[in-house]
C-alpha cells in the first residue's frame, strides 16, 4: 500500500512540474490590452435627445492598446430612423452629465458613414493613433470619459455612454 501511495505521490509530483512553465511569454499582450463596453443612449446625452432620434441605443466596444498606443473602435447602432446620416464619432473628457472637448476621434465622417438600414447600423475603425498621454488618463480613471456619436439631426451628439 505504500508504495502505491508513493508511486502515487511521483506521478502527481511529475505531472505538476511539467505543468509548470515559463510565464513571461514575449508575445502575450501582458496588460497591454484593456476593453472597454460602452452602453450608448440618447438619453445620456446632455442636454438628453427629445427629437426623432430619441430612442438611439447602441454598444461600443473600445479596445486600447497601450503599447502601440492605438484604440479599435467596433460600434453598433439601433433603433435610428431610417434617414439618420452619421457625421462623427469620439472620446471625450467628462464625468456623467457634463460636455468635454473631442479627446480622440474615430475617423467616422458622413462621406464614410454607413447607411441606417432598417434604423441600425455597425462601423469599426482599427489602428486609431493616440497620445501616449491620453491613453494613460483614459485607463487610470474610464469613468471620467464618454464615448459618442453625432448625426446631422443631432450635431452635438445622438447619444452617449461613460467608459467603464
Amino acid at each position: 500500500m505504500r508504495r502505491l501511495v508513493f508511486a502515487l505521490a511521483i506521478a502527481i509530483a511529475t505531472v505538476g512540474v511539467a505543468g509548470c512553465g515559463d510565464d513571461d511569454n514575449p508575445t502575450s499582450p501582458s496588460g497591454d490590452i484593456t476593453v472597454f463596453t460602452v452602453q450608448l443612449s440618447a438619453l445620456n446625452e446632455v442636454p438628453p435627445v427629445t427629437n426623432a432620434e430619441t430612442t438611439a441605443r447602441g454598444t461600443a466596444v473600445i479596445t486600447v492598446h497601450k503599447q502601440s498606443n492605438t484604440i479599435d473602435f467596433a460600434v453598433s447602432l439601433n433603433s435610428f430612423p431610417t434617414t439618420t446620416v452619421l457625421t462623427a464619432a469620439h472620446i471625450h473628457p467628462g464625468v456623467a452629465g457634463v460636455n468635454g472637448g473631442v479627446l480622440i476621434g474615430t475617423g467616422l465622417s458622413s462621406t464614410n458613414a454607413p447607411s441606417m438600414a432598417n434604423g441600425s447600423a455597425t462601423f469599426t475603425f482599427s489602428g486609431v493613433t493616440a497620445s501616449a498621454d491620453n491613453i494613460n488618463q483614459i485607463l487610470a480613471n474610464p469613468q471620467n470619459f464618454y464615448f459618442n456619436v453625432h448625426s446631422t439631426l443631432n450635431g452635438p451628439g445622438v447619444m452617449r455612454g461613460q467608459l467603464r
